[in-house]
């Protein structure tokens, strides 16, 4: 695989789907739902990856495509060979609703090994990107690695609905957490809040589902830092289906893990 050729590549291709994207401001979205009421899709979030995935193809063919909205149409068991993990849009209710905070979402895995990831923050212009081994860059400026930090002064990103009654995990424990460490944020992208924690204006972010597209780009930058990036169990993220996940400045991860978080 020439990584700095398809760097290269995906660098132009993203700047030109931010573009049909910031087009699309001025017209009439069509909205739709797809598991449930808050999972949304529009048409914008569908055009925008069929355009990534024709570009794709044409750079090389025999390249697999594992997207959010199925373009590709291939059901993936596995990543071997050179493997495209995308997003369209990620926080696709932002985009709708604010049209800001959402981002396109792109990674590059070869036999499952993450290789080039890219986020591309739209509305901020702030493009963040890696080559595994190479470094983590936003906007041609080099990411630095992150700094220990103490957990009484790290800022979290977490859902409010973490602390309400569920059946998913101890609510006790993360309301714990939440009254230890110096504040909590929610920016409904998990992207966003992925390169939040790989720049340091978060120490963590965790969710209780997210899929491969959700975090694939987001872990080859992040890894490029330090951060660590698991399941909400400490096993290795799953890039093959929903699971669990968390990502964290490395001096935090293991205790926010065994003090704070407890699935049932």
């Amino acid at each position: 695989m020439d990584v700095i050729s398809i760097h290269e590549y995906t660098m132009e291709m993203i700047q030109e789907a931010a573009t049909r994207i910031r087009q699309s401001f001025t017209e009439k979205m069509e909205i739709e739902t797809k598991a449930n009421a808050n999972d949304l899709v529009t048409n914008i979030d569908k055009e925008t990856e069929k355009f990534i995935v024709e570009k794709i193809q044409a750079y090389d063919a025999s390249h697999r495509i594992f997207g959010e909205e199925g373009m590709s149409e291939e059901q993936f068991a596995d990543l071997k060979g050179v493997v495209w993990i995308v997003d369209p849009i990620d926080g696709t209710m932002n985009f709708i609703r604010q049209q800001r905070n959402f981002t396109i979402s792109i990674a590059i895995y070869e036999d499952g090994i993450g290789k080039l990831g890219y986020i591309y923050d739209v509305a901020r212009d702030e493009l963040y990107y890696a080559i595994a081994g190479q470094g983590a860059y936003v906007n041609e400026k080099r990411i630095q690695p992150l700094e220990p930090i103490e957990l009484n002064k790290a800022i979290i990103g977490i859902n409010a609905s973490w602390v309400a009654k569920n059946n998913r995990l101890n609510t006790e424990k993360i309301a714990k957490l939440i009254h230890t460490v110096r504040g909590t944020r929610s920016y409904g992208s998990a992207t966003i809040e992925m390169m939040y924690v790989a720049t340091g204006r978060l120490e963590s972010y965790m969710s209780m589902r997210l899929s491969p597209w959700d975090i694939a780009a987001g872990a080859v930058i992040a890894h490029e830092v330090g951060a660590k990036c698991t399941t909400l169990k400490g096993e290795p993220m799953n890039l093959l289906a929903q699971d669990t996940f968390i990502i964290a400045n490395p001096s935090i991860h293991e205790q926010l893990i065994s003090e704070y978080i407890e699935l049932i």
